[in-house]
């Protein structure tokens, strides 16, 4: 089995990245679960029509078994929120972690058995809640989404350095660098430059494209939504790349 982590900047296009990774890995017959680490639970909305399923946080309060919020999306994809708490009334990360807590408990990830897991994780903050994906072989290869923006590279070198730390523990390894460009000037340039220092190399440069708008209009992934474009290509080729320098940790893949 694959476990990815996808982190970045709020608003950084990291969750329709991590998207779109899933739907081209589905549409290749991998068995794929992409798990939103997010609260506002937005993550997997392009694999499902726009729809937004029960977050495992409201299942539990409701008393409901995790199982229940998993549902297949795109070429047959598996998708699951975590959730969170209503504004100000308390820590995303402390729902994250209780959400990690209640698929394991339950064995939900084990019952579904993918072959590739995603969890698509907010990267502003890299507290205790949110790094659990990259802690307790929850994830073992983390990739950055970034642009050539100060915050978006101050949010990245963070993670980089949380994922340094947590690495002499035998946890996660950063494998690289996905960049998401904004179009702003010498944008490649600026982050060569920023991601050398983490260090780190770019795995991928995905361009500016407005293909991305029309077909979130629709509720669909750039893959599924129009794949005769470019930026379908570019998207299976990063699946690809992702597929190449993630690690196989429980055996080999296999297609179903």
């Amino acid at each position: 089995m694959r476990r990815i982590a996808f982190y970045g900047k709020g608003g950084i296009g990291k969750s329709t990245v991590a998207s779109n990774v899933t739907a081209s890995l589905s549409k290749k017959g991998y068995r794929v679960l992409q798990i939103g680490c997010d609260p506002k639970a937005d993550s997997t909305r392009l694999l499902l029509n726009g729809k937004v399923p029960m977050t495992i946080l409201d299942a539990m309060k409701n008393g409901m078994p995790a199982e229940e919020t998993i549902l297949r999306g795109t070429w047959g994809c598996y998708c699951a929120e975590c959730g969170g708490p209503r504004p100000g009334s308390g820590c995303a990360g402390r729902g994250i972690i209780a959400a990690f807590e209640q698929l394991e408990r339950n064995k939900v990830i084990e019952k579904i058995a993918p072959d590739v897991l995603i969890y698509d994780v907010l990267g502003d903050v890299v507290c205790g809640g949110f790094a659990m994906p990259i802690r307790n072989g929850y994830a073992k290869d983390v990739f950055l989404v970034s642009s050539g923006e100060m915050m978006s590279l101050y949010a990245a070198n963070n993670i980089a350095m949380a994922i340094s730390d947590l690495k002499q523990d035998g946890y996660a390894e950063l494998r690289g660098v996905i960049q998401n460009s904004r179009g702003i000037d010498e944008e490649d340039t600026i982050v060569d430059r920023a991601v050398s220092e983490i260090p780190a190399k770019v795995v991928k440069r995905i361009p500016r494209d407005r293909t991305v708008q029309s077909c979130e209009s629709m509720g669909k992934t750039v893959v599924e939504g129009s794949p005769l474009s470019k930026l379908s290509a570019v998207y299976n080729e990063l699946a690809d790349i992702i597929l190449e320098l993630s690690s196989d940790t429980e055996g080999g893949m296999r297609i179903v």
